[in-house]
């Protein structure tokens, strides 16, 4: 069970600041979610068979290396956009990184 200092914590830790009212919501939405999770993990799941790909929806046949064909496409290298020119669209760069305001005030 989810104790209101558990969603103070991670509200915390994810640099949220809620207000009462949603931290109470937070609180029951959570114990919720956990209590569902409860009634799921008591079903007798003896008899069902692991999943093991998701990806077989896609069809059976497999590649070379034993995946499903039709689940991704190849890794293959290709050209990416020149630098000088993502600098150019940056709003601000020192020549080499983009520049961006500092968002960790800690």
């Amino acid at each position: 069970m989810v104790s209101e200092k558990d969603v103070s914590y991670v509200a915390e830790l994810a640099h949220l600041e809620l207000t009462d009212e949603e931290r109470a919501r937070m609180l029951k939405d959570l114990n919720s979610i956990l209590g569902y999770i409860d009634r799921l993990n008591q079903l007798d799941t003896s008899n069902v068979e692991p999943m093991a790909q998701v990806a077989s929806r896609y069809g059976e046949r497999k590649d070379e290396a034993g995946g499903f064909a039709f689940a991704m496409r190849s890794d293959e290298p290709r050209p990416s956009l020149p630098h000088e020119e993502a600098l150019r669209n940056a709003p601000a760069s020192d020549g080499t990184f983009f520049k961006v305001p500092k968002v960790i005030e800690r």
